[in-house]
């Protein structure tokens, strides 16, 4: 490029004005940004999130006890122990995740014959301590039954992919 280009090109200043033309251009198109705590995106049918223990619609717990989640999970943050009821069927007694050790991958979600785990529509779980990340039988029932609704669309439409 000669000394005659370059001088001509700082004189007018041509990047300058096609700069600003491209930010003209965009100021007037729609804007893509959410103002999160207020806009949500959408979320996918697939996505895993929170983990929740289900219900039958009669109220009684889904899982069985089979410890199929516990066997399969690749961080071992499932911790599961059972006994037999009064008429004869397995539940469990003690159903603890490590949510710290949690990798998310779906594999309790995908073991489990019954539906019973799985991991919910909820990314909002942050907390304050890191015992508040251990979650119990009770806690993963509450977020099950907080989120069931959700979670039973999502169910429906991934079924065709299960």
């Amino acid at each position: 490029m000669g000394l005659i280009e370059r001088t001509t090109k700082a004189l007018l200043l041509g990047e300058l004005a096609g700069g600003m033309w491209l930010t003209l251009r965009y100021f007037f198109r729609p804007k893509v940004t959410l103002n999160y705590p207020y806009e949500k995106g959408p979320l996918s049918p697939r996505f895993r999130g929170e983990h929740a223990l289900r219900r039958y619609p009669n109220g009684e717990e889904r899982c069985i006890a089979c410890k199929l989640c516990e066997a399969i999970c690749p961080a071992q943050a499932i911790t599961i122990e059972a006994e037999p009821r009064d008429d004869g069927s397995r539940r469990t007694t003690r159903y603890d995740i490590d949510m710290t050790k949690c990798i998310y991958c779906g594999f309790c979600q995908e073991a489990c014959p019954v539906d019973a785990i799985v991991e919910g529509p909820n990314f909002e779980f942050a907390t304050e301590t890191r015992e508040e990340l251990f979650y119990n039988k009770d806690k993963l029932l509450e977020n099950g039954d907080r989120w069931e609704t959700e979670i039973a669309q999502n169910l429906e439409a991934d079924a065709p992919y299960r």
